[in-house]
């Protein structure tokens, strides 16, 4: 069959779910993965015809794409900062907004000019954050912790994959006092999806990633960040820093969380789609 013909037919068999250009997107992710072709081979070869082995991966991850499965599932891998970092149904599908705040803490040790830092991730599922920030700052210590030993067999993959040292802890934060050592560094997503706002998610979402890194109580909504904000102020160093992603319709409340702790230097930040994601918080 023609590549093109079959390019149709994704679009065709996904457009009353996806928006065109996402299945466009879909399209082209899917050869590239399996058949190591680029984007632009339709516009130089508009007549590729594909054997029935070629062809098979495609029409299976087109099946699945219709019950809404993740592309990044169907793939095994996803991108995030130009890192290639392998999911399953363990661990949170990396985002571009989490990417934001990895270039927030990036610029921010450029600007400190000192690269030998203790860093801790908590919640770290697939090890998005702390494999990127090691591969970008090779002198610094970094340590992840999970709840979920199934994320952090996919995390240490990840880190085997990506040819960075991670320290990881296997520990629920909520139940974590001290690791017996102080971050200069300490960065959390951790779960803040409300159960009254899960409506809204997306059905890929919805059934496809865990529950366990995305759900809180709808009475105990910054539980997570309530926490780790108390574990910060027991394992920062003086003038450590404390990054948070957080739910965007509850920015001005885990804002006042940090104030009410006596951390400073407290700065929310928007996303790329105009919504509160992100805090920063220094320790005095």
């Amino acid at each position: 069959m023609l590549l093109r013909d079959i390019k149709n037919i994704f679009e065709e068999e996904l457009k009353e779910i996806y928006p065109l250009t996402e299945v466009q997107s879909f399209f082209y992710r899917a050869i590239e993965h399996y058949l190591h072709l680029q984007r632009f081979v339709l516009a130089t070869e508009p007549n590729l015809t594909l054997t029935k082995d070629e062809e098979e991966p495609l029409f299976k991850a087109l099946s699945r794409l219709k019950l809404q499965e993740p592309l990044q599932h169907i793939l095994g891998s996803a991108y995030f900062m130009d890192l290639d970092f392998k999911v399953n149904a363990n661990v949170l599908i990396p985002r571009p907004e989490t990417e934001e705040l990895v270039y927030w803490i990036l610029d921010d040790v450029k600007k400190r000019n000192n690269q030998q830092l203790h860093i801790l991730d908590i919640g770290t599922g697939s090890g998005c954050i702390p494999i990127t920030l090691a591969k970008h700052l090779p002198k610094a210590k970094v340590f992840a912790l999970d709840v979920s030993k199934e994320a952090l067999q996919v995390a240490q993959e990840n880190a085997v994959l990506n040819e960075v040292d991670i320290t990881f802890v296997h520990a629920n934060i909520l139940e974590l006092k001290t690791l017996d050592l102080y971050f200069d560094i300490i960065v959390s997503n951790p779960p803040y999806v409300r159960e009254l706002e899960k409506d809204k998610m997306a059905d890929n979402v919805k059934k496809y990633e865990p529950d366990l890194a995305l759900y809180v109580p709808d009475n105990k909504a910054l539980m997570f960040y309530e926490k780790i904000s108390v574990f910060a102020k027991e394992n920062l160093k003086k003038d450590g820093a404390l990054y948070f992603e957080i739910n965007q319709y509850l920015g001005k409340e885990t804002k006042q969380l940090l104030e009410n702790e006596n951390f400073s230097e407290i700065e929310l930040r928007k996303d790329m789609f105009g919504n509160d994601r992100m805090l920063k918080a220094v320790k005095k």
